[in-house]
This record gives structure tokens, C-alpha cells and sequence, in this order.
């Protein structure tokens, strides 16, 4: 795994300033293809109003108000996502909405689901508007990788809990007297799953191996991603991303991850998580960022009446297959498909797996295969690989990127896909508004 890049930046802060830019643009115009639609007529339909980040900083709340010029007072729910949590701010949606000038009224939460919990704080959005509950929902996801928690050693907090509890000063020093050099040892933030003690890692580099992902495979999906994100951000595509000033720094309008190498350069890095023999490097790998994400999410009827024309209709689920199913819609009828790159070999298995009847029929239940997404349709903007992977960020900029591009495209579906520590995964069907 690439090293962190150390950027001084508030993750409170910058949640904040993810939500406010949200808050001024002209919604995009997305031209919709004679196909059936998920919107339908007497019910609550769910859309996508408007999306926005923060550059993915090696190593946005209010910035999304402002995109939109939306009226705090009108949001009705605040709903955030992140992994590695602070303890003195444990939810950020409340302080970053307080931050950001919201009403104490406004209830928010922060939810956590590893990789996805920007997606499952979109879903939640979504279930709020659906059943009436809500008109406006603001949903992102926010991750300071660059400062993140280190706590004392567990012998160390302990006495440290006694010394406050002792009531005489012979009980604290007896106290003190037993303290070891070995206490003052910090536990870092495990990089590895509870359940299984293993590191995502690992995983990836397994299931390479499982499906016959060779090293080569690797390497050139992510100079694929890092390639076709450097032609995004040169022909100004990443739209979403909102300017960020950086406390004692300069301002930031880009991500500043992505650089494209060479597949002899690649070449010569040594595997990071099994050693001699394993796959996956730091090249092929994504890389941890700072960065938060915001998204406004709104009952189409409250959208149009107040003014703004939604990018998107929004379908959340929890797996390819059921998403396609449940909309009556096949892998042939989706126009862009963003998946979430955690490593080049997770992704090109889930693919291999996608193609497999032998998968399909042994491990997903299912009489046929899935299929895997045709290449031309396929994370053409660069992915986490070369964006950077803020983990709680990245749902929403995988949602706004595909609405952006089937208006780019004149695409009428999107397929969002994700996975998660702990096996679990995500997909969230998008389909362009009609202007």
C-alpha cells in the first residue's frame, strides 16, 4: 500500500466544506434514451440533485450548499459516513452540520460500513425520501487518513484509569512505580479485519490467485485507471470536485494522486502483503486519501418545484444481480458502469467471477452468469486506483461520476458497484433525469 502523504486537514472541517459547496450550480441536462425508466408515476420518486467533493488529497459538507445555492433550512436530514473514527467528534455528520451552519433542528448521523458507508449513508437518504419522511436529504462520507487516531496501549490506559481512581498520593505512586518502558508502545489503527485478523490485502492478493489474475493483468488495469484518469482531469471532466483550501497551504482544485507510470516501472515493485511469491503492490493497489464527498438527495416532485432539474433517479441495492432484477433491466442495458477499484486484482476477479456459470450456479444460487461490463463502458474516468480511496468518501463519488457521465455520454443507465471489508458489497442503479 502506497505511504501516506501527510495534509493537514480537519476531517470535521472538510465535511463541512463538502456539504456548503453543495449549496450553487445549474443542474446538468442528461439526455435519456427511449428505454423504460425507473421513475414511475404515483410514488415518491428518488433523485440525485447535485454532487460534489473535495480534491482526494494523498495522505465536501459546505461546498455542496454553495454548488447549488440550497437553502440550509430546507434540508431535512443529514446523514454522513466514516470508518476511522475520531473519538471526540464519533458523529461527524452533527458537528460538520453544525460547523456548516446548519440548523441544531436538522438531525444527522454518522453510519459506518467500512468502504461503503458513503453508499449505505446514500441508501439510507434514499429510504428517508421514499417513504415520505423527507424531502431533502444531504448524504456523504468524509476520511482523514493523514492524522488518524493513535491510542495508548491497553496496559497503559488501564493504569492510567487507576491513577485517576486512586485516592491517596501512596496509591499513585505505587501506581507509578509499576509503569514499564513497554507501556509507553501506541497501538496504531489495525489495517486488519477483527473477524479474521487479515489485511484487505491479503485478501485482494488470495483472490487474485483463486481466479488466475496474474501480476501482469495487475499492472496494466492500473495504469488503465491512472491513464484514463489523467485524461479526465485534463479535459476537465471531474466536474465535482470544489476548490479546498488546506490550513497552512495553498488551495487545492485537483486530486493530486494520479500519475501514470510504466508497465516496466510497475514492474519493479515487490509485493506489499505476501511475500516473495504474492501479486498485488503498491502500483496496483489504491492508495489512501484525505477527502469527503457530499450528495443532495430529493423527492423528484420537491426538486422540480423548488427549481432544480435532478441529474438522476437513484435505485440502492446490495448486488448486481438483484439491482438488474428488481429494475427489470439486463448488464446489456446499462450505459456506464463505476466500480470500486480497492485493488487491480479484486476487481479483475469480480469480473472473471461475473463470467463465470460455474460461479453463478455454485456460489450465487443462480442458474446463469451475470457478465462482466464491456471495457468501453467501464470506469472510463479513472477509478480509486488513481483518484485515491478515502474510504468513506468514495460512494458518492462514484454515484456523482456516473451521473456526470451519461450526460457526457448520452447514456440513460448507471451501475455503481463497491465492496467492503468483511465480504460485503454494494450496487446502486442510476438512471440519467429527462431534461
Amino acid at each position: 500500500m502506497n505511504s501516506l502523504r501527510t495534509c493537514p486537514v480537519n476531517s470535521s472541517r472538510a465535511l463541512q466544506f463538502a456539504t456548503w459547496a453543495l449549496s450553487a450550480s445549474a443542474p446538468l441536462q442528461a439526455q435519456a434514451k427511449s428505454k423504460k425508466t425507473l421513475s414511475k408515476p404515483g410514488v415518491r420518486n428518488v433523485v440525485l440533485v447535485e454532487g460534489v467533493r473535495t480534491p482526494f488529497l494523498q495522505a465536501g459538507t459546505t461546498g455542496l450548499l454553495n454548488r447549488t445555492a440550497f437553502p440550509k433550512e430546507a434540508v431535512d436530514y443529514i446523514v454522513y459516513g466514516t470508518v476511522i473514527q475520531e473519538v471526540k467528534t464519533s458523529n461527524v455528520a452533527r458537528e460538520a452540520a453544525l460547523g456548516a451552519g446548519f440548523s441544531d433542528k436538522t438531525p444527522a448521523h454518522t453510519v459506518t460500513m467500512a468502504c461503503i458507508s458513503s453508499n449505505q449513508a446514500m441508501t439510507t437518504a434514499v429510504g428517508l425520501v421514499a417513504s415520505g419522511q423527507c424531502d431533502a436529504v444531504v448524504a456523504g462520507g468524509v476520511e482523514f487518513m493523514s492524522d488518524v487516531p493513535i491510542r495508548h496501549s491497553r496496559k497503559m490506559r488501564k493504569m492510567m484509569l487507576s491513577l485517576n481512581r486512586a485516592r491517596t498520593l501512596g496509591a499513585r505512586l505505587s501506581l507509578l512505580g509499576s509503569l514499564r518502558l513497554s507501556h509507553l508502545v501506541p497501538e496504531l489503527p489495525a489495517v486488519s479485519e477483527f473477524s479474521t485478523a487479515e489485511m484487505m490485502g491479503h485478501s485482494a492478493d488470495r483472490l487474485a490467485a483463486a481466479f488466475g489474475i496474474s501480476r501482469l493483468d495487475q499492472d496494466e488495469f492500473a495504469l488503465r485507471s491512472h491513464v484514463l484518469a489523467k485524461k479526465a482531469q485534463d479535459e476537465g471532466l471531474l466536474t465535482d470536485i470544489v476548490d479546498f483550501k488546506v490550513p497552512g497551504k495553498d488551495i487545492v482544485s485537483k486530486d493530486n494522486g494520479i500519475r501514470p507510470s510504466t508497465m516496466e516501472q510497475m514492474s519493479k515493485l515487490k509485493p506489499a502483503f505476501i511475500k516473495p511469491h504474492g501479486t498485488v503492490t503498491a502500483a496496483n493497489s489504491s492508495y489512501l486519501t484525505d477527502g469527503a464527498s457530499a450528495v443532495l438527495i430529493m423527492s423528484e416532485e420537491k426538486a422540480l418545484a423548488m427549481g432544480y432539474k435532478p441529474k438522476a433517479y437513484l435505485s440502492p441495492t446490495y448486488a448486481i444481480p438483484k439491482v438488474l432484477e428488481r429494475s427489470g433491466l439486463t448488464l446489456a442495458d446499462i450505459d456506464a458502469f463505476e466500480f470500486h477499484e480497492a485493488f487491480a486484482g479484486q476487481v479483475l476477479a469480480n469480473l472473471t467471477a461475473m463470467e463465470s456459470d460455474w460461479f453463478a450456479q455454485n456460489c450465487m444460487g443462480r442458474k446463469a452468469k451475470v457478465g462482466a461490463p464491456p471495457m468501453e463502458k467501464f470506469n472510463l474516468w479513472g477509478g480509486s486506483l488513481s483518484l485515491g480511496h478515502p474510504f468513506a468518501a468514495t460512494g458518492c463519488r462514484l454515484v456523482t461520476m456516473v451521473a456526470h457521465r451519461l450526460k457526457k455520454e448520452g447514456g440513460q443507465y448507471g451501475l455503481v458497484a463497491a465492496c467492503a471489508a468483511g465480504g460485503q458489497g454494494h450496487a446502486m442503479l442510476v438512471e440519467a433525469c429527462p431534461q
